[in-house]
């Protein structure tokens, strides 16, 4: 057994930086830290901002104080209340600074982009893809109407 050959791996450290290295943990890395600067910045916005709004009507934008007690067993209402309207306020302002614009975003460039041209069309008997210039349905074998070509 003296005589057996070793095989050459790389050290750990190295098969650890490789993997490291990987663009995909990379990739994960970044967006991880945005996410966290990103849900800082919205969970700003709601405390610092849009709850004190609703502090204008309500007197006070945070009820965790509020409570109730039956049988010594204290049930905090006014915590739920305060987290849930967070939770819409935070999904609120998500919608409106990341989703809408985006959305809108996508359909400007949609609405720039010339439909493609189509190269086939659906056979009318087995709805099967065939080329638009074929007169006989490779599929089912029926004859397929002439192409209607639109004036442009």
């Amino acid at each position: 057994m003296q005589n057996a050959k070793r095989v050459a791996t790389p050290g750990i450290l190295t098969e650890f930086r490789n993997f490291l290295m990987r663009g995909n943990i990379i990739d994960l890395a970044i967006a991880v830290v945005l996410g966290v600067a990103f849900g800082m910045v919205v969970t700003s916005l709601v405390d610092d901002i849009l709850l004190p709004i609703i502090g204008i009507f309500g007197g006070s934008p945070d009820f965790s104080s509020n409570t109730f007690t039956i049988n010594d067993s204290e049930f905090r209402w006014g915590n739920f209340v305060t987290q849930v309207i967070s939770f819409i306020l935070i999904a609120a302002a998500i919608f409106f600074v990341v989703v809408k614009p985006v959305n809108i975003m996508n359909a400007r460039v949609a609405r720039g982009e010339a439909p493609p041209d189509p190269a086939t069309r659906a056979c009318p008997e087995c709805l099967s893809m065939v080329p638009t210039g074929a007169t006989r349905c490779m599929f089912c074998a029926q004859p397929l109407p002439p192409v209607e070509l639109t004036p442009v």
